[in-house]
């Protein structure tokens, strides 16, 4: 079981997130924690690359429509990359990529930033 690690870069008007290991109900208290220091930063756009996540389940994806509602409760944008071909595939089967913001790249997902107003 890979605990995650979450690492924060400030950069471009947006905080980048760098998630690796695995999102899952043992490490969720961990991820909120870690997700909730995010809103601490000033920055309007929150870029969370998930292209080091290796599994994620329920508790996970939880974590992730939590900071979406927090992101928007504080007038900020939450945006995905790089979200491996599984979680995806989860993202479509609960309607959870109806309300999230994914984008293939980094470089999607800032751009996708900075053209909002």
């Amino acid at each position: 079981m890979a605990v995650p690690s979450v690492d924060t870069r400030v950069s471009g008007g947006c905080v980048h997130v760098l998630v690796d290991g695995e999102m899952i109900y043992e490490h969720q208290a961990l991820l909120r924690e870690r997700f909730e220091e995010l809103l601490k930063h000033s920055e309007a756009c929150i870029v969370v690359n998930l292209a080091g996540v290796g599994f994620c389940d329920s508790s996970g994806l939880n974590v992730l429509l939590d900071l979406r509602r927090q992101t928007e409760q504080n007038d900020r944008q939450l945006l995905l990359a790089c979200v491996p071909a599984s979680l995806r595939r989860i993202l479509e089967l609960t309607g959870s990529d109806q309300v999230l913001r994914i984008y293939d790249t980094v470089a999607e997902a800032e751009a996708a930033c900075t053209a909002q107003p």
